[in-house]
């Protein structure tokens, strides 16, 4: 690492460094100023850089937030680009809208140009030639990105299922939209390729669900049709002033399924933290409670179908031994 303006146990760049320390850059940009790609490649893997999208880096102390998300896109969005589906929901708001292991792997920029015919190629972007109408597009911070009631209609098609409940459910908590409103405009898209699969998917959107994971675990347990119906984030009173909430549950079989992702819930003090909030909960309610890891819910070999039966059966078991 270049010790021009590096020092020995630095934490962050400093104005040694000869690109902004405050705003975006791209590689062209850093070539310019003499730092290399494989220097920006190595700054970025000790973290003093980050990636917001591919071709664009950002210090390490610049904050996260909705103008510097919009300044990176800017910088290699092409004329005549429209950005749509998972960039679009991120650019709107919806953080945890990007793909899984987004935060390890940069993700592409997606962009499609409205014109019959054309496209963008460029390895910096997943791109193609989608039809919109004007009123499916409007502008943020000054370039065309789909709106979001069109976002949540393309990600409800294109999108593998599971992948797809829980970006829509990660962009209606921005409450940019009513889910009747993308009820009543699955019929725009008559026709469509998978529009059956926005249609089923449609009325599912649940604003209460708080990642990805937890709607992947509530269609599963939906998909199990013969169990009663799960809602999101199910409240358990400890006190006046304290209630946990639960991910996935039933009020009335008192059971719910948690997922317990690695970046809330992998630290000693985090595992610890869980265990008593759940031994409480088994020990003064009368709630079964069950965790899940990734593991469990997405993958070759998830059982998560598993989980919540056998967490069912316990809690019918419970239930007849009450009365």
């Amino acid at each position: 690492m270049s010790r021009a303006y590096l020092d020995a146990g630095q934490t962050f760049l400093d104005d040694r460094f000869p690109l902004p320390l405050d705003a975006p850059f791209t590689a062209a940009q850093a070539r310019h100023e003499g730092v290399p790609a494989f220097e920006l490649t190595r700054l970025a893997n000790a973290g003093f850089l980050r990636r917001p999208i591919q071709g664009v880096y950002v210090a390490a102390q610049v904050p996260d937030s909705l103008d510097l998300r919009a300044a990176a896109v800017r910088m290699v969005l092409p004329p005549g680009g429209v950005v749509t589906d998972r960039t679009a929901g991120w650019l709107h708001g919806a953080s945890m809208i990007l793909a899984p292991g987004d935060h390890l792997v940069v993700p592409r920029l997606s962009v499609f140009h409205r014109d019959r015919g054309e496209r963008f190629r460029n390895d910096l972007m997943a791109s193609g030639q989608r039809v919109m109408p004007d009123r499916h597009v409007t502008e943020l911070n000054g370039f065309a990105v789909t709106t979001p009631l069109r976002t949540v209609c393309d990600l409800g098609r294109l999108l593998p299922r599971t992948a797809a409940l829980g970006a829509m459910d990660m962009l209606a908590r921005l409450g940019l939209f009513a889910v009747a409103d993308v009820v009543a405009a699955v019929e725009q898209f008559r026709g469509y390729r998978w529009v059956t699969q926005l249609r089923a998917l449609a009325p599912l959107i649940d604003a209460r669900s708080e990642s990805p994971a937890e709607s992947v675990i509530r269609l599963r347990w939906l998909d199990l049709s013969d169990l009663p119906a799960p809602e999101p984030q199910r409240p358990v009173h400890r006190s006046s002033t304290t209630t946990y909430r639960l991910d996935v549950g039933n009020d009335e079989l008192r059971f719910a399924v948690e997922y317990d992702g690695w970046e809330f819930h992998h630290t000693p003090e985090q595992l610890e933290a869980d265990r008593r909030r759940r031994r409480w909960i088994m020990e003064n309610t009368d709630w079964i409670v069950r965790a899940v890891r990734r593991e469990n819910v997405f993958g070759a070999r998830w059982d998560v179908d598993r989980v919540i039966r056998a967490g069912i059966i316990d809690a019918r078991r419970r239930g007849r031994r009450a009365a």
